[in-house]
């Protein structure tokens, strides 16, 4: 009995060795990972860690041979607190380099950070230095764009007015020209129609002056005529009172009738009728008319 309570005793002191040997290896495990940003630290940590596990191969190798040699209780339990003592001095160690450690990963922390911020401050006011600039100068360039489109705005607006102007004054000036010629042609055809009138009227004029002059001459030719058979009229008449007083049945010789014609020329035909026919085509026969037959008798006494 006594022996396996020293032994239960031997294995809690060794449980409780490797638990305090543990327990620091744990920290210091956590620190590294913590602290993963430098190397100096992380190498240091490692260091740590081979030693906790030395002590705890050499733990737990003491354990192992406390166990062997456990025939007597009072060497095994002077062991045990000897190697307890070592393995709390050997945890305050590791505290004390742990936490000297702790506070020179805080150092390096605290100026990596005070080095990252200087960094990160001059690079934000490099950046804000680069954002500003580039700023005023796309505002510049915003502006001296927008001027420009502005520019080109007013330039295009005023071509456009001055090209509304031309074509409205090149509209008027086509209807003006449209309008005049439309006058002329108006006037032309005015012209036309007053020439075309007074060509007709001239016409109209001119037929009435030849219609009157026709008129004129018919009236001269009959009157003319009429004078004319009036003339004939009246020379006959005086032969006939010249060569026989007028008479049908006056007789000279061989001459007969009112005309004093030969009587062969009658054809045995002593009327009127073939008196006046023969006298007619004898003295147009011969004189052409009773006017040059009175002009011949008033030369010659006869005809």
């Amino acid at each position: 009995m006594t022996f396996k309570h020293n032994f239960k005793k031997v294995l809690s002191a060794t449980a409780f060795a490797a638990a305090l040997v543990v327990a620091p290896a744990a920290n210091v495990s956590a620190a590294t990972n913590d602290a993963s940003s430098t190397q100096q630290s992380a190498t240091a940590t490692s260091q740590d860690q081979q030693a906790s596990q030395d002590q705890a191969a050499s733990q737990s190798s003491a354990a192992n041979q406390s166990s062997s040699t456990s025939t007597s209780s009072a060497t095994s339990t002077s062991t045990v607190k000897k190697t307890t003592k070592k393995a709390k001095k050997t945890t305050k160690k590791s505290k004390k380099k742990t936490s000297k450690k702790k506070a020179v990963r805080k150092v390096a922390k605290k100026t990596t950070k005070k080095k990252a911020t200087k960094k990160a401050k001059k690079t934000s006011k490099k950046s804000t230095k680069k954002t500003t600039k580039a700023a005023t100068a796309a505002v510049t360039a915003s502006a001296g764009q927008s001027q420009a489109t502005d520019q080109q705005d007013d330039a295009a607006k005023k071509a456009a007015e001055a090209a509304a102007k031309k074509a409205a004054a090149a509209k008027k000036a086509a209807a003006k020209k449209k309008a005049a010629a439309k006058k002329k042609a108006a006037a032309k055809k005015a012209a036309a129609k007053k020439r075309a009138a007074a060509k007709k009227k001239a016409a109209a004029k001119k037929r009435a002056a030849a219609k009157k002059r026709a008129a004129a001459k018919k009236k001269a030719a009959a009157k003319k005529k009429a004078a004319k058979k009036s003339a004939e009229k009246a020379a006959k008449y005086w032969i006939a009172m010249r060569e026989s007083g007028g008479y049908y049945t006056a007789r000279n010789g061989s001459c007969y009738g009112r005309y004093q014609l030969l009587i062969s020329y009658l054809g045995g035909d002593l009327s009127k009728k073939n008196q006046e026919r023969t006298a007619d085509r004898y003295v147009y026969g011969r004189y052409r008319s009773w006017v040059n037959a009175k002009r011949f008798w008033l030369a010659h006494n006869w005809y």
